[in-house]
């Protein structure tokens, strides 16, 4: 039994008493070095968050300024200069039309406060529309774990067990126009906003679809007056090869929730964007009680906005976002050469996120039992390469910053994974211990 304190998220602690734990003590650029100095390139971007590296010194350099003014401070009754400052930045380089930023401190609380403020916009805009009450939202749609966001996702394995405790979403398979206007003549009426992480669905394995579906999409909301979130926690700040996947499709949503690379991994920070049109809706005397009665004790902190605007600082002198899209290909053609062993099923890539699904080769799952992408991944642990699965994709996001010969080696590293395959494939999944018996 694991003698830890701790108990980590999305993990299953009895894992830790088979495979020893990994203890990280430093970042050196994109490596990470354990306790027992082993060092591993994180090809994960510390889940999906690290945007130029470890220890960049500009934004070293910027939180240490920072600090030396002061840490924290709140915004309710309040405002400091990194925060207006990342506002007015956030505002310059967003999709058209989104002018207003409210700040909390992950993924899950961006998504749930634009959840929020779509309902309540409905119930204030000029001509109220109290119907408005629910959402739609793709399946194998994962947008937090805040009940809010539980309730627009659409991941059986995350989401199924708290059904009682949310209002489910209408759910409609992406790249199916069809379905989403059979959806919104049904229930468009009902409908406060359209959720979606445009172009990947993240957690579902890296699923795809594409810029022309966005954009129908977008306009079919339009047409049935549903609002658009637009959740970029993940696909924001260059993973796709632009500051945002919306603009592949050209989308201004009404929304715009960004996290993760926000702060270049640094720090925990998230922002909701909005438009005037819906600030507007909740301006009025306070016995009006048309306030947004939200709020996150550490959103907008000082240091980590001196982290986000260092990291913007980044992003818009080094050209990052060009190499991006040139180093794209370049990870897409060394991925060719995995396509043809016997347990890939598919290879999904946008930009610096990619998915490799593993199933037998007649094309079905592999067992859960078995579970293939976690030892794949282990196998790539001990070639200097740290990935994490999702279920049985191998997922592949490193930093921005990742060099052509870097990304040409993870993909050689996960091929010398997949050679370990035959092996595994006949390794029957460890046997339960067998219960002491009463006496």
């Amino acid at each position: 039994m694991n003698p830890s304190a701790l108990w980590k998220p999305f993990t299953q602690m009895t894992d830790l008493d088979e495979v020893p734990d990994l203890v990280i003590t430093r970042g050196e650029g994109r490596w990470l070095v354990t306790e027992d100095g082993q060092r591993l390139y994180d090809g994960v971007s510390s889940l999906w968050s690290n945007v130029h590296g470890h220890r960049v010194e500009a934004i070293d350099r910027a939180v240490r300024r920072q600090l030396g003014r002061i840490a924290h401070t709140t915004l309710l009754g309040a405002t400091h200069r990194p925060a207006e400052e990342l506002a007015k930045r956030l505002v310059r380089i967003a999709p058209k039309g989104l002018s207003k930023v409210f700040y909390s401190d992950n993924g899950s609380t961006a998504a749930e406060i634009a959840l929020k403020m779509a309902f309540q916009y409905h119930r204030q805009k000029p001509r109220p529309e109290p119907r408005r009450v629910r959402f739609l939202a793709l399946s194998n749609a994962y947008d937090g774990d805040t009940l809010g966001a539980v309730g627009v996702g659409g991941i059986p394995l995350f989401h199924r067990i708290y059904g009682p405790l949310v209002q489910r979403a209408v759910q409609v398979p992406p790249d199916d126009l069809p379905a989403l206007e059979r959806a919104l003549r049904r229930h468009g009426r009902s409908l406060a906003a359209f959720v979606f992480e445009p172009l990947v669905q993240g957690a579902a394995g890296m699923r795809m679809h594409s810029p022309g579906y966005l954009r129908k999409a977008a306009a079919l909301c339009r047409r049935h007056g549903v609002l658009l979130i637009a959740d970029e926690v993940a696909t924001g700040f260059g993973r796709t090869g632009r500051m945002f996947a919306c603009e592949h499709a050209g989308v201004a949503p009404d929304f715009l929730c960004v996290a993760k690379g926000i702060t270049g991994g640094y720090l925990p920070l998230a922002a909701t964007l909005t438009t005037e049109r819906v600030y507007r809706a909740f301006l009025g005397p306070f016995t009006s009680w048309r306030t947004f009665f939200h709020g996150h004790t550490y959103g907008g902190n000082p240091l980590a906005c001196a982290a986000a605007l260092a990291n913007l600082d980044l992003l818009g002198r080094g050209r990052v976002l060009e190499g991006v899209a040139r180093k794209s290909r370049v990870l897409a053609q060394a991925l060719e050469a995995l396509r043809a062993h016997p347990c890939v099923k598919e290879i999904r890539q946008r930009g610096f996120m990619v998915g490799i699904e593993l199933a037998r080769p007649s094309g079905k799952p592999f067992p859960d039992a078995h579970r293939m992408g976690w030892k794949v991944c282990l196998a790539c642990r001990h070639h200097g390469l740290l990935l994490r699965p999702l279920g049985d994709v191998v997922v592949l996001m490193p930093p921005l910053t990742a060099t052509e010969r870097e990304l040409r080696w993870m993909v050689e590293v996960v091929g010398r994974g997949l050679e370990e395959l035959e092996e595994l494939l006949y390794s029957p999944p460890p046997c339960p211990k067998p219960r002491a018996r009463r006496s």
